[in-house]
């Protein structure tokens, strides 16, 4: 087992408090020595009480999932002999009320763009079948509770 930590660090400032106006803006720190500046969705809490510039913690899912699941493609496709030299995706979570009525991420789509170089690029089979593994292998995936959809496309640079 592992454990993997983050700390977050606000502030009221000057703010009532109790009146529900305090702003949500705080920062959020890595075991690395990262610290990134988080809010409260803008669609959530509206500015300026939110930031919109800085990350919420539904985006900070979204890009922990689209992280992992790169990771583990790239894993992947490196022990197949593809190279990749190139991957980029979204990754967009839909909120809305699940069965019990609670405002949840319902689902999740990836839609990674990837370029192979070599000799070899995948088959459309080979391509699926290395996110449907990555996806398998995914740690982030396996925590959640919503289905994850990806559509991904690639392309291949001949090299001479």
């Amino acid at each position: 087992m592992s454990e993997h930590a983050a700390g977050v660090s606000w502030t009221r400032g000057d703010a009532v408090f109790t009146d529900l106006k305090y702003p949500r803006r705080h920062t959020i720190s890595f075991d690395g020595g990262v610290v990134i500046p988080g809010s409260s969705a803008p669609q959530s809490v509206r500015p300026p009480l939110s930031d919109p510039t800085a990350v919420d913690p539904e985006e900070a899912l979204m890009g922990a999932l689209a992280s992992c699941h790169m990771l583990w493609f790239l894993a992947l496709a490196a022990k197949q002999g593809l190279v990749v030299d190139r991957y980029e995706g979204d990754a967009v979570g839909t909120m809305g009320p699940n069965d019990a009525g609670r405002v949840a991420i319902l689902h999740a789509a990836l839609r990674p763009a990837v370029t192979f170089s070599g000799e070899r690029a995948p088959s459309e089979d080979e391509f699926a079948s290395l996110h449907h593994e990555a996806h398998e292998r995914c740690n982030i995936a396996n925590s959640v509770r919503f289905p994850v959809t990806v559509a991904g496309t690639f392309a291949h640079v001949a090299t001479a």
